[in-house]
Parts: C-alpha cells; sequence; structure tokens
C-alpha cells in the first residue's frame, strides 16, 4: 500500500489550487505543466553553456539562457538507477536501498544486506536492490492525483514486470516502454534491438532520440489544453558508443590532439541529445505553453571519463576517453566531484531570472519537494529527504549547507580503472568534503580523505592529516546521515585469503584448449572436440547474465553451462547461444537458475578451433564483474 499521499482531507479543494506556496499573490489562470528532461550519464562539462568548446549545444544552452543555471548541482550517486529513484521520490537511494544500477535485472531483491562473502574478495559490499518499491509515493503519482496528464519517455531502470513499471508508477503514458533497458543495447540507431514491441520500430538508421522526442512533442501538443507533467529521460548518452555517421565524420574534423574532449562518437551523441531537446522545447513554444511550463534539464550522474576501448569507435579513437570531466576528478561511478557533480538547468517562467547563474548547493532528494512546491501542490504525508529549492531558485539564498551521498559499491580492481570506484560515502559542507572509505586501511579500519572545492575543486590534495578537528566533525555528520537513513555499510570479509598470485585469466580455467593473452584478448586454441572457459562463481544465486565479445573463424553455436555446487556432471544444465559472423560480436545469454550457481562453463561454438574473447562480464542481482584480458 502507498503512504498516505495527502496531509490535507479535502483533497478536491486543492487539484487546481496551483500557486506556489508561499507565492499566493502569484495565483495563475493556468496549472504549470512540467517537462522533466533527464540525461543519462552526462557530464558537468560535456555542455557548451559549462564550458565545453568541442561538443555542440546550442539548443541545450539557448535553454539555459531562458533560465537559471546551477554550477553545484548534484547527482545523490554517481550511478544511474538510485539517482533515478531519488527524483522521484525525494528519498536517498540509501535509504529506499537502491544503490547501484541493478533494476534491470530479473531477480527482484526487496531487501537490502550485504552480497554473500567470497574468499577472493576483501569487503563485504551492498547487495542493491533491484526494484524500486510500489510502497513509495512518486511525482507522477501526485501529479495525476491532482488531474494532471502524466507521461513517461525513454529509459526507466528502476524495475519491470509487474507492479514495478512506470505504468504501475503514476505514469498514464510510457513510451517505448523498454523498464528492464539498462542502455539502448545494440545501438541508437534503428532497427533497435532493446524495444520488444514490434510496432515501435522505424526506419533503417533512424536515431532512438529523434523518434521519442518526436513522440513527446505529438504528446504536449494533444494535451495542450491539460495540465501535465511528462519525463523525458534520455537514453543518450549512455553506451553502446554509436551516433550518426554523418555527425561522427563531422565531429572528427573539429578533434583536437590536445583537447581533453576530442571524442567524436560521444559529440555526436551529445548533439543527438541536444536535437531531441530544441525538438521537445519548440513544441512547448508551438503549443503556446511557454509561459506556464516548468523545464527541468539535469543528469544522473557525472560523464565517462573513461576509454570505450571495447566497443566500436572509428579508427584511432578507441582509447581516447568518452569525455572529460575536467576540472573536476574522475567520472561515472567515482565517489569524487566527477561521478555526482552534474548540469542542472531549470527554467520557470516568471520566477527564473532569464541566463542567471547560482552556486548554490543542490541535491536530487530536492526535485519531489521543490518542484511541487513550484505548482502549488501540498507534500505527501511522510517524510521526505529532499528540501524545497524555491527560495534559493527565486534568489533568496541558499536552503541548503550539506550534500550526502551513500554509495556502498567498487572496489581496489575496479579503482584502478576509475579512480574513486570504492565502497564510500561522502558528506559535503560548505567548501568542505570528507570522504569515508569503508575498510579502506589495511588494517580494515575507514579511510579518510578531506578536501577544500573552494581551493581545490580537482580533489588533487587531501587536506585530512591537517585538519583533524574538520574530519571528526564531518564525519559525526557523515555518520548520522548513514544511520538515519538505514544505509547498508560494507564490512570487512572474513573469510578472505588475502592476496593471490596474479592470475592473466582472472579465475578462468581454460579447459580443452590452449590459451593465450595477446594485446588484451584471450586467445584459444583448440585441443578437444569440446573446448570452453570455466569460471567457480560459487555460492552466489543466480539469475546470471553473461555477456562476452567473442571472435569465431565461422558461425556456429555454443552453450553456456552451469554445475551447482556439490553437482556432479550429470547434474549440468545449459542454454544456447549463437555467433553469426567472423567479426568480433557481443553475445548476451541469461541463465536462467535461481539457486547458487556453482561453475560456470562457455563453450566455443560448433567446430572452432580457434576464437578470440575481448572480455567477459558476469552479471547478477549482487552486481556486475568484468574480466578485461
Amino acid at each position: 500500500m502507498k503512504w498516505n499521499l495527502f496531509c490535507c482531507a479535502a483533497v478536491g479543494i486543492l487539484t487546481f489550487c496551483h500557486a506556489p506556496l508561499g507565492l499566493a499573490e502569484e495565483k495563475t489562470a493556468s496549472p504549470y505543466n512540467v517537462l522533466f528532461i533527464l540525461a543519462d550519464d552526462l557530464g558537468w562539462r560535456d555542455l557548451g553553456i559549462y564550458g565545453s568548446v568541442y561538443h555542440e549545444t546550442p539548443n541545450l544552452d539557448r535553454l539555459a539562457r531562458r533560465g537559471l543555471r546551477f554550477t553545484q548541482a548534484y547527482a545523490a550517486n554517481p550511478l544511474c538507477s538510485p539517482t533515478r529513484s531519488s527524483i522521484l521520490t525525494g528519498l536517498y537511494p540509501a535509504r529506499i536501498g537502491i544503490t547501484s544500477p541493478a533494476c534491470h535485472l530479473p531477480q527482484a531483491v526487496l531487501e537490502k544486506g550485504l552480497v554473500p562473502p567470497q574468499p577472493n574478495v576483501r569487503i563485504r559490499t551492498a547487495n542493491s536492490l533491484t526494484r524500486l518499491k510500489p510502497e513509495y509515493v512518486t511525482l507522477a503519482e501526485v501529479f495525476r492525483e491532482h488531474g494532471y496528464m502524466t507521461a513517461h519517455f525513454g529509459k526507466w531502470h528502476l524495475g519491470h514486470s509487474g507492479p514495478y513499471e512506470p505504468k504501475e508508477q503514476g505514469f498514464m503514458l510510457d513510451f517505448p516502454n523498454t523498464p528492464a533497458a539498462p542502455g539502448p543495447g545494440g545501438g541508437y540507431l534503428a532497427p533497435w534491438k532493446f524495444i520488444k514491441d514490434p510496432a515501435i520500430q522505424g526506419q533503417p538508421g533512424e536515431h532512438i532520440e529523434d523518434r521519442m522526442s518526436q513522440e513527446a512533442a505529438r504528446f504536449i501538443e494533444e494535451n495542450k489544453d491539460k495540465p501535465f507533467y511528462l519525463n523525458y529521460w534520455c537514453f543518450s548518452v549512455h553506451s553502446p558508443w554509436s551516433a550518426k555517421p554523418e555527425l561522427v565524420e563531422y565531429f572528427k574534423t573539429k578533434a583536437k590532439d590536445d583537447s581533453p574532449q576530442r571524442n567524436p562518437v560521444y559529440a555526436a551523441m551529445v548533439k543527438s541529445l541536444d536535437d531531441a531537446v530544441g525538438r521537445i522545447v519548440e513544441a512547448i513554444d508551438k503549443a503556446g505553453l511557454a509561459e506556464r511550463t516548468i523545464i527541468i534539464f539535469f543528469s544522473d550522474n557525472g560523464g565517462f571519463a573513461y576509454p570505450p576501448k571495447n566497443e566500436t569507435q572509428p579508427p584511432g579513437y578507441a582509447e581516447i576517453p568518452a569525455t572529460s570531466n575536467t576540472p573536476l576528478r574522475s567520472g561515472k561511478a567515482s565517489i569524487y566531484e566527477g561521478g555526482t557533480r552534474v548540469p542542472l538547468i531549470i527554467v520557470w517562467p516568471g520566477h527564473t531570472q532569464p541566463d542567471s547563474v547560482t552556486d548554490v548547493l543542490f541535491s536530487s532528494v530536492d526535485f519531489f519537494p521543490t518542484i511541487l512546491e513550484m505548482c502549488g501542490l501540498p507534500l505527501p504525508g511522510h517524510k521526505v529527504d529532499g528540501v524545497s529549492q524555491v527560495p534559493a531558485i527565486l534568489g533568496k539564498g541558499p536552503v541548503r549547507t550539506r550534500v550526502f551521498c551513500h554509495f556502498p559499491h567498487g572496489g581496489e580492481n575496479q579503482a584502478q580503472q576509475i579512480p574513486g570506484f570504492l565502497p564510500s560515502a561522502y558528506v559535503r559542507d560548505g567548501d568542505w568534503k570528507l570522504i569515508r572509505f569503508f575498510a579502506g586501511n589495511p588494517d580494515g579500519t575507514d579511510r579518510f580523505e578531506l578536501y577544500n572545492l573552494r581551493e581545490d575543486i580537482g580533489e588533487t590534495h587531501d587536506v585530512a592529516a591537517e585538519h583533524p578537528e574538520i574530519v571528526g566533525r564531518l564525519a559525526k555528520e557523515l555518520e548520522g546521515f548513514l544511520q538515519d537513513t538505514d544505509a547498508v555499510i560494507p564490512q570487512v570479509n572474513p573469510d578472505y585469503r588475502g592476496p593471490q598470485t596474479p592470475d592473466p585469466l582472472m579465475g578462468w580455467k581454460n579447459r580443452g584448449c590452449e590459451a593465450t593473452i595477446a594485446a588484451g584478448v584471450l586467445k584459444l586454441q583448440a585441443q578437444t572436440a569440446t573446448p570452453f572457459l570455466g569460471f567457480g562463481v560459487g555460492k552466489q544465486p543466480g539469475p546470471v547474465q553473461v555477456t562476452f565479445r567473442i571472435k569465431v573463424p565461422q558461425a556456429g553455436e555454443g552453450k553456456i553451462e552451469w554445475i551447482p555446487p556439490g553437482a556432479s556432471q550429470d547434474a549440468a544444465q545449459s542454454v544456447p547461444y549463437s555467433v553469426t559472423g567472423t567479426e568480433m560480436t557481443t553475445v548476451t545469454v541469461r541463465v536462467p537458475w535461481e539457486k547458487p550457481i556453482g561453475i560456470l562453463r562457455i563453450y566455443l561454438p560448433t567446430g572452432a578451433n580457434t576464437a578470440e574473447v575481448d572480455w567477459i562480464e558476469l552479471e547478477t542481482a549482487s552486481g556486475k564483474r568484468r574480466f578485461d584480458f
């Protein structure tokens, strides 16, 4: 059952009282519409208005000049699903329990806890929930209760099947209805492999943002005489790295070797995002709704500041980072500033000053109370973690002095590629930012880093040793936040066996074939008729999604086999997979086994005497593990 939606019994009386709370003297004849545009993985410096000289974002730049631009806005988590849950509910991901982007997985995890201990992993991290529980009241539900039309376009990634899809969470329309898709698998250009509805297929080469923005524009035109709340949650600019070929060629001509942002595929993806935003804003203007539509633009986490080397890239660009968040440190999946500081634009007609900028602190949990107050709607009758930013938006000063983030995931191996991808939490208090790395010291105690962001925005100089009194004060603030939200705290694994001798195969065993690694590719040479790679998953329960990139000399069919713990070969089960060509191909297979998995095997396609494997990825409800050879 949902929590009590309203603290006022006379719901009907409140239905169209849309003067913002505290602004009753400015009553409007018609209620405000809300257009919430959420980019996926867009970095703090990816827009021209935010300082990019390589990317081209004329529509978003014009949008920013219509309203207020924030320089210190934060996603509540450095990954997507947690931030999305915070926007819709006004609650911290730590409280909800969705702390990683695991909501596309088939297994419904609905209770907080730690992952099962593994002997080769030093820290037990959180086992993220994989669904946004229906008990939480969403923005869409509040708006719908007050007579609004509600629509969701694009990525959801907060659960699928049953009561977890957008239409069960307050949205009357969901297009293109891909709640289980973490991204546009197979690429942005039609035919779209990630869209299951055969009726939603564009012309070959059509970009999904073009199609979605056209549908959103149609929704605006058809509902211009009714109040509406419209989520346009882009797939852009999440991987896979694919874009319109003509835009890629154009941005190749603009790339400069000495520029931190110079990846033409990513730049082309940003341009398609900007085109879509322009199309939707134009629909608002053409419908005559500009003066009564609040427009918000935000990103769910920081930019992907790492080389997309395992994706399709033009020759010479595979090792160039997709983007750069400079001067911020690191990016997506990092506890450092590049992971959570993001662009935010708010256009509130009659209230925001055109082309204005603010440096007040803003957290994604603040959207819930802020949007409702802007529209004159009451808060539900339960506590929310966010605070209304209406005074700050009106230029009356900051309402928030602290920002919190809890990220109980990552590990030492991942942090070598992504600085700050470690089990951690932070509090920002004024100019000071304290990071707590759970069990980060060799003896298992927590490690702290302290930065003065006014003097050191790039977090290059840890001053914790110089200011123990500030560390102590902020550590108490952070501990209070963790206790209040009932956050899952990573812990040292008592079963950890210590560092092992480096294994080039990272735990995989080659059977019936020789294995060598050259230039980051695992090369296999068959010695028997049934060569395979095996991995001891142990007692980790399934289902598991197995994804790998493989190249074989001929098309064929292989299989993924699993043998439960303690079982014999006779108990083995398998699911098939196919390789249809002779180029490097990405294969994804779902192993529908909900009990402990035991041993997992990837058999090479029949007749394949040789094979090249670029990488393997295993994903369960407890997280994702990637093996880059």
